[in-house]
């Protein structure tokens, strides 16, 4: 394989500008290979960031040129893809993790998911950095996705668990004017998936909210908890379920919504307008006591976000 190699001389005078460059290379995931010598993946994105880089170099009244590299044999490939190695920063954020973790019982839910939040976010920025990512990106994960699954128990435990099924195809017109059911107050994927039932699948819907999903009557539609008609189906959350079985999934915009939802719901592969998705749809509901005029606000995001993604979408 191939690298790119920037070689940057900057003037000794020049800190502000040395400072500057040097938070750019960390910023783009270089390895350095020596003094001066700073390297990327070969691939056309990299070859733009070393190009800025090296006109921040220039304009401080340093030189910079960018070379295409490779290995002479196996061995030396090995060594140049070893400088890219994270799992030192891995395993300082896997402890972090682990001691958080340790005070759970000393925690109440939604100060554990705050807590987790920073150290999730460092990991998808360490993650997308990670060129040649290994077992000890994997093993982070998992940690981080383990303890998120155990504090959404703790803040919803009747959150359901995801079954391994096929997911029929289902005519949309054979599910007109019903009952759809899911557990009260509502977070993403519910308020996701009830809007979409009432956009795309049954206009006349009527939502019921249930303080237990023992409470679904025979004849009504659930959503969304275990033994419902229609929840998380293996990898799917509910809301990607129900583009599935309603044949939704053709819809370019309408998947990257399921994406949003996913990596809100679960966690997963980050979705940048994530965090501030999250933080309205915190701030209405915790404005709205009731569910219904919490639906029809929250329904009001997602139809903006669906021209946005109509209009932005390949």
């Amino acid at each position: 394989m191939s690298f790119l190699a920037l070689f940057v001389s900057l003037p000794a005078k020049a800190s502000t500008g040395r400072m500057r460059v040097w938070r750019s290379l960390k910023a783009i995931g270089c390895a350095t290979l020596r003094d001066g010598v700073y390297l990327l993946p070969d691939a056309e994105a990299h070859a733009t960031a070393l190009a800025d880089v090296a006109a921040q170099a220039v304009q401080v009244g340093g030189s910079a040129e960018v070379y295409r590299l490779s290995g002479s044999d196996s061995a030396q490939e090995a060594a140049l893809c070893a400088l890219f190695d994270r799992s030192g920063e891995y395993a300082t954020l896997a402890e972090e993790v682990r001691a958080l973790e340790r005070e759970l019982a000393t925690l109440d839910g939604p100060t554990a998911m705050r807590r987790l939040q920073p150290l999730a976010r460092r990991f998808e920025q360490l993650a997308r950095l990670d060129f040649f990512p290994g077992e000890a990106q994997r093993q982070t994960r998992a940690l981080i996705d383990a303890l998120r699954a155990g504090i959404g128990r703790r803040l919803s435990p009747d959150e359901p668990t995801a079954c391994q099924a096929p997911i029929p195809r289902l005519d949309p017109a054979a599910h007109q004017g019903r009952v759809w059911a899911t557990r009260a107050r509502p977070w993403v994927d519910r308020l996701a998936s009830a809007w979409l039932i009432r956009r795309f699948i049954d206009p006349a819907a009527q939502i019921v909210w249930l303080a237990r999903p023992a409470d679904c009557q025979p004849g009504w539609l659930g959503f969304d908890f275990d033994g419902a008609t229609f929840s998380h189906v293996g990898a799917r959350v509910t809301f990607e379920t129900l583009l599935a079985s309603f044949d939704l999934d053709s819809s370019a915009a309408l998947v990257r919504m399921g994406e949003l939802v996913h990596c809100l719901d679960v966690g997963g592969l980050p979705v940048p307008e994530a965090a501030g998705i999250e933080a309205l749809l915190g701030g209405l509901r915790d404005c709205e006591a009731d569910d219904d005029a919490l639906l029809a606000r929250a329904c009001e995001v997602f139809d903006w976000l669906l021209k946005h993604y109509e209009d932005n979408t390949a």
